[in-house]
């Protein structure tokens, strides 16, 4: 039995041979160019989208606070996800499109470093506090709105290469 948790943990890079959990050492890795682009979405009914298209939300400018909060989100994401690295962020935008036949509105997060660690997680954390804050900013009008379909889109940089996700299944 540990001989068996000691090869699954082998195979896993956040844990040692005794199955402990461990940050990553990326000390011999080489600087490059990094990029990851996150999207999800938020569905709500047609008067709370047509308010925050409108910029009527009573709490004020939804899409400019949910901007701010999934920046700051993707800068903070070694605090929040255990085992993560510290990453010095070159860049983080968030983007929205408003979806009007869904009611719909789709973040969208890219992230950018020139570092030894990937972004993915940055863009990931961006587009779910930005959706997070778009939820905060209507429930007085709709509670029950609905977050999901959140993946990373892309990446690039570091040793695994290149990923672009398949078209939305």
């Amino acid at each position: 039995m540990q001989n068996d948790r000691q090869e699954q943990a082998a195979a896993f890079t956040h844990f040692d041979n005794q199955g402990n959990a461990v940050m990553v050492d990326v000390g011999s890795k080489a600087d490059t160019l990094r990029e990851a682009v996150a999207e999800g979405y938020i569905t709500m009914s047609r008067v709370c989208f047509e308010k925050v298209q409108a910029g009527a939300m009573g709490k004020g400018d939804v899409l400019g606070v949910a901007r701010i909060a999934g920046i700051m989100g993707a800068k903070r994401t070694s605090e929040l996800i255990p085992l993560c690295h510290i990453l010095n962020l070159a860049s983080v935008e968030i983007g929205f499109t408003m979806l009007p036949e869904q009611c719909s509105i789709r973040a969208v997060c890219t992230a950018r470093t020139v570092g030894k660690t990937g972004v993915e997680m940055e863009a990931l954390t961006g587009v779910n506090l930005a959706l997070l804050t778009v939820y905060d900013m209507c429930k007085a009008v709709d509670k029950k709105m609905e977050m999901g379909h959140i993946r990373l889109l892309a990446k690039t940089g570091g040793k695994s290469g290149e990923f672009k996700a398949e078209e939305k299944r």
